[in-house]
């Protein structure tokens, strides 16, 4: 196929936080770099696989220093024929989290708009990732007069109540979180994309509802697809994974049932509950294994405390209802260890649970009905629409131990009924979740935009933004540390205050 075909779409992302990469994703190291990171980087390659696609660009943030990979210094690297991964400098070298890069973003957007015009052709749209590249792509889109798309994944009011619920001190949530320019952010972007891709109805609903400048015109349902060659049944004569040996050692009966469980350490994840489902149980805790995979560790101590906290609260629950021999937590699992714990658990004749307090979307649980492993998730967010999608499982109160046990308990007691959540996830997660049918209902939406605008980048605009970034400089630009973050902000447009 040709990737540099005028007549096909050229397409810039970006997505700014985390540690991203196209393999050995480290997913579950920080709060950062999750779920989002697999979902960009797949729908990069996804999009560059369509025919109607020349160039795909996703645009990160540089990071080199201690305790990172190499990799992530990187400039360039290719995630598929017509799909790039571009890391552009912007602020320190080091790592740094997402609620630390708010004043670092205006550099970023420079960074993006000087390596577009390196590549002699302008994207046909610019699509932010999360609030900070929604910050930093709505203003690259107005410099380039180009639609803007913008995909939330979580959103900021919605975590700053569920926090204040707590009783959460709101300056110490603001020192940490920012929420205030996150929030501004959000409602900016929402104020101003052409399209608002969301992965269920219910973020349309209950969760983007809460914002002022919503739209609900211009948002659209695009469910993430799932990678159908790593995500699959397992096959008959398939030797066990390395990850099994991991897993058995702490097991007294590693061939029971497996009650799986794969989500960062966090506590709106939930393990809280889970484990006292499980040790609340006496068929549960007699028949089956819990397996939890709650992200990647040396030591306790390296972590921050929040994740610190709830592991120490898993070990605390382990010990209190004396479940030793029966549930494995394990300190390091790999990218591609993921796939083996779904077909794992489906040897073993087990159910992945999501008990999270609420749950976005839930790309686990899509994960979980490729493989054909049954599920028992939480009846708050996105698992609503999967599980009416793929029928493989149950819904539950995630705040009752007692109904997370008890749906666990249905799902293995009941053989019959399991063959039949496997079959349904299997058949349907391939007709609704593929990348394939993702990124047809994606480009359609692109269409709508795009005919909706029509041409109305003016024939000059190449030559006036060389003009305006330093002409010759652009491509030799110097690591700035400084934001600089004037020439890029559009006539017209809103900058950040405050």
């Amino acid at each position: 196929m040709d990737h540099h075909g005028r007549d096909q779409l050229s397409i810039t992302m970006l997505s700014v936080h985390g540690l991203v990469r196209g393999t050995d994703i480290e997913l579950g190291r920080d709060a950062d770099t999750g779920g989002q990171v697999s979902y960009v980087v797949d729908l990069a390659r996804a999009l560059a696989g369509h025919p109607r696609v020349g160039r795909v660009e996703l645009l990160t943030r540089q990071v080199e220093g201690p305790g990172v990979s190499a990799d992530y210094a990187v400039r360039e690297e290719e995630l598929a024929p017509g799909a790039f991964l571009m890391r552009l400098p912007c602020g320190p070298h080091r790592y740094l989290h997402k609620e630390n890069l708010w004043p670092h973003l205006d550099e970023f957007t420079v960074q993006a708009l000087r390596h577009v015009l390196t590549l002699g052709r302008l994207p046909d749209v610019v699509h932010g990732h999360y609030a900070d590249a929604g910050y930093a792509g709505l203003r690259l889109a107005r410099a380039l007069e180009v639609p803007f798309v913008f995909t939330g994944h979580s959103l900021g009011r919605r975590k700053q109540a569920r926090l204040l619920a707590r009783g959460s001190d709101p300056e110490v949530l603001e020192e940490r979180y920012k929420f205030r320019r996150r929030i501004r952010a959000e409602e900016e972007s929402l104020a101003t994309a052409d399209l608002v891709v969301t992965s269920t109805s219910q973020e349309i609903d209950q969760q983007y509802a809460s914002y002022a400048h919503a739209r609900r015109k211009v948002m659209r349902v695009v469910p993430p697809g799932v990678d159908l060659e790593r995500f699959h049944p397992p096959q008959p004569g398939d030797p066990l994974p390395p990850i099994a040996a991991e897993l058995d050692r702490f097991l007294q009966d590693p061939d029971k049932p497996m009650i799986l469980a794969i989500a960062r350490p966090d506590e709106r994840k939930n393990f809280r509950n889970l484990l006292r489902a499980y040790g609340g149980d006496p068929f549960l805790r007699e028949t089956a294994n819990l397996v939890v995979v709650a992200g990647v560790r040396d030591r306790l101590e390296d972590l921050k405390t929040q994740e610190r906290g709830v592991l120490k609260e898993i070990l605390h629950l382990i010990d209190d209802h004396d479940l030793y021999g029966r549930v494995a937590c394990p300190k390091q699992h790999r990218s591609d260890d993921v796939p083996d714990l779904y077909r794992l658990a489906v040897r073993r004749r087990g159910v992945f649970v999501n008990p999270a307090l609420t749950e976005p979307f839930g790309l686990t649980l899509i994960e979980a009905a490729a493989s054909g492993l049954p599920v028992v998730a939480t009846r708050n967010g996105g698992p609503i629409d999967i599980i009416a999608q793929c029928r493989h499982g149950v819904l539950v109160d995630p705040m009752s131990p007692a109904a997370i046990a008890r749906g666990i308990r249905g799902v293995l007691s009941d053989p019959r009924q399991w063959e039949i959540y496997a079959m349904n996830g299997l058949s349907r997660a391939n007709r609704a979740y593929s990348w394939n049918s993702h990124v047809e209902t994606y480009l359609s939406q692109l269409d709508r935009i795009t005919a909706a605008r029509g041409n109305t980048r003016r024939p000059d605009l190449m030559e006036r933004l060389v003009a305006r970034c330093g002409g010759e400089a652009v491509v030799a630009a110097p690591r700035a540390r400084t934001v600089a973050g004037g020439p890029v902000v559009a006539p017209n447009s809103t900058k950040e205050t405050g």
